[in-house]
């Protein structure tokens, strides 16, 4: 007895009673089908087909799909680990934006000699072409399942149903939602890559455990070119430029997560900081200041002592509570609420590089990228309930037009709303989040800008507007954020006077254009990789005698540069020319202008851009005319020096 269904992009299909979603998929002669979409969940290709109802197919080249490839392979890792290390307590393995992990705990040392042994397990894995099935189980026969699994145990207790969700592949059986691919055989190349400790759930109070990583593509030159992308991502990795070209350090023994600024760090972060706050005062922002610490009660009444306080710093000052600020918000509010304020000023812009401080868990620390002391580029605005999508328009123009002078012009933007089915995990009523969440939505309406709404990925007091970037590798990055904030001003009172004479309560826009300094920092870093554009290189140019003979005029025409406001240093050292251009590599530097006789004479320099592109002789004067505009006009790219250089 045949049924029909309907497949997306196909059409109506029928196929036998019983049939499959993978039977489904051949019948409408889809290529490459790896998992199902049904309603709104995904579902494994072996999962029954209903009458009536409408699927569509993922391809490899569907996001939602890869995860999946990239999930069935940590399986297989997890499958190949328990063929060779009998015994081993499997924890958790997901999928990753690029590749896949699991966590475990074996009796037997694992080092990077024994990868390959696992790598070859697993490929033997693939190559038996094993069907993957989803089964569910009661709590008590998973809890019989994984008994001499701790680690496994405390994940089933915490599931909420009574039932539990397990996928077998031969006489291997895992915890797992799903969904997976059909069978292991659809992972044809797959590659180890990496051996790491790590703590179960990333706290440092749990046990130790060993981590595995992965990587899987469909076809062995995607690999390939994975792997490729994987070694330049770790020439830009920017706790090893920081370190190498002396920027910053941190260390344990000072502080965990807490970042020690050096001069040419400092620099560069100086020159951002001063673009920040230029621009935001040519905008109306008004500049502000305030204490690394308050006294608790004003992070009570804001709510954070009861959704934020696990990651808070608390202590006492003459039996008061205090804390180390996690955020400026509050602050920021009292500023306002020092005096009345007129619908007549408003809106009114605050705006600080205000350094806080969270309690991160030390297995999630992460160079400048997770710290524990950092400075938010923190914005608030405090406007009427009809000013509200011209400011927020404002911000998303601010938050592209600093995103484009640092270099970033691809990015996508994400509406993150809340989840209506969790209310007790946010502030505020149901009303007043879809009043929010229209406001953002009708911003990006309006400035013409595509976006994914983001269900469940907002933070509990107010909806937000989130860019995620791309840098030069092609990888995401956290960028601007900007939230609605209904949940403070009633809180703390905020209001202004009206038109009417009576008081109004104030909407209120936290925005934070770069985030986190030291993230951002660490972003610039590697996407630039290290090699700063002339406008935020701490030297600009490097200037290399051929020989002592030549010092005195190169220091002649670094102070030439200097007295304009350019940064120029000179390479003294005895070493050989090679030596010095290698060493002016190395260090990052933008140009190398090299002086000799001929040079000196022409009233030139022969100039190389970094990378090696020998851009010839240049005329000082011209160098310095273009290095100039170059500094004014913040360009990120600098392709602006070379090519017309000369003329």
């Amino acid at each position: 007895m045949e049924i029909e269904l309907n497949v997306d992009g196909f059409g109506p299909v029928k196929v036998e009673r019983g049939a499959t979603l993978l039977d489904v998929a051949k019948a409408a002669a889809v290529e490459d089908a790896l998992v199902a979409r049904r309603a709104d969940s995904l579902v494994d290709l072996a999962a029954g087909a209903e009458p009536g109802e409408t699927v569509a197919f993922l391809s490899y080249e569907d996001e939602a799909a890869r995860e999946v490839f990239r999930h069935t392979a940590s399986h297989i890792l997890a499958h190949a680990l328990t063929d060779l290390y009998p015994g081993v307590k499997l924890a958790i393995g997901p999928a990753t934006a690029d590749g896949f992990y699991y966590d475990f705990d074996a009796s037997a040392t694992i080092s990077d000699d024994d990868l390959p042994k696992i790598e070859e397990r697993m490929r033997e894995i693939a190559a038996a072409d094993i069907p993957i099935e989803r089964e569910e189980i009661t709590k008590a026969k998973a809890r019989k399942l994984f008994a001499d699994n701790p680690y496994k145990l405390e994940l089933v207790e915490e599931i909420p149903d009574k039932k539990v969700i397990i996928y077998r592949q031969g006489d291997f059986a895992d915890l797992c939602l799903g969904p997976h691919l059909p069978s292991t055989g659809y992972v044809k190349t797959l590659k180890i890559t990496a051996l790491a400790g790590a703590y179960w759930r990333g706290d440092e109070r749990n046990d130790m455990l060993t981590r595995v990583y992965g990587t899987a593509y469909r076809k062995p030159e995607e690999l390939e070119l994975h792997l490729a992308r994987v070694e330049e991502a770790k020439r830009r990795d920017h706790r090893t430029l920081g370190r190498d070209l002396n920027m910053f350090s941190i260390a344990e023994e000072r502080g965990a997560g807490l970042v020690y600024w050096h001069p040419d760090g400092a620099f560069v972060r100086d020159r951002i900081e001063t673009f920040w706050k230029e621009e935001h005062q040519k905008r109306g922002y008004q500049l502000v200041m305030t204490p690394h610490i308050a006294r608790a009660h004003l992070f009570e009444i804001s709510g954070h002592f009861r959704y934020f306080l696990e990651n808070m710093y608390t202590f006492e000052v003459d039996g008061v509570p205090y804390v180390l600020k996690p955020m400026n918000c509050p602050m920021h509010i009292a500023i306002y609420k020092s005096r009345g304020h007129s619908y007549r000023e408003l809106p009114i812009r605050y705006a600080e590089l205000g350094t806080v401080y969270r309690k991160e868990r030390s297995g999630t620390l992460h160079g400048l990228l997770r710290v524990r002391g950092f400075t938010q580029d923190d914005g608030h605005i405090f406007c009427t309930p009809d000013q509200l999508v011209d400011e927020l328009c404002g911000c998303v123009d601010l938050a592209i037009f600093l995103l484009h002078t640092f270099g970033f012009t691809s990015y996508d933007v994400e509406l993150s709303a809340h989840d209506p089915g969790r209310p007790e995990d946010y502030a505020g009523t149901a009303e007043e989040w879809a009043r929010a969440e229209d406001a953002l939505a009708e911003t990006l309406k309006r400035l013409e800008l595509p976006y994914t709404r983001m269900e469940g990925e907002a933070i509990f007091y107010g909806p937000k507007i989130d860019f995620q970037i791309y840098d030069a590798l092609g990888r995401k990055w956290q960028g601007p954020t900007i939230q609605f904030d209904f949940n403070l001003p009633p809180r703390y009172g905020v209001k202004y006077m009206g038109p009417d004479g009576a008081e109004h309560q104030c909407y209120m826009i936290h925005r934070a254009m770069l985030g986190s300094f030291e993230r951002f920092f660490g972003t610039l870093l590697e996407h630039y990789a290290g090699v700063f554009p002339p406008w935020l290189a701490p030297v600009q140019v490097r200037i290399i005698p051929v020989n002592p003979d030549f010092v005195s005029h190169a220091a002649e025409l670094a102070a030439k540069m200097e007295a304009v406001g350019l940064r120029a240093q000179v390479d003294k050292s005895d070493g050989k020319l090679n030596a010095k251009i290698r060493n002016g590599e190395l260090a990052k530097v933008p140009y190398l202008a090299i002086v000799g006789k001929r040079e000196r004479e022409a009233g030139t320099v022969a100039l190389r851009r970094h990378g090696g592109e020998d851009l010839g002789p240049v005329d000082v004067g011209r160098l310095i005319e273009v290095l100039q505009a170059a500094t004014a006009g913040k360009t990120a790219a600098l392709e602006l020096v070379g090519g017309d250089v000369n003329n």
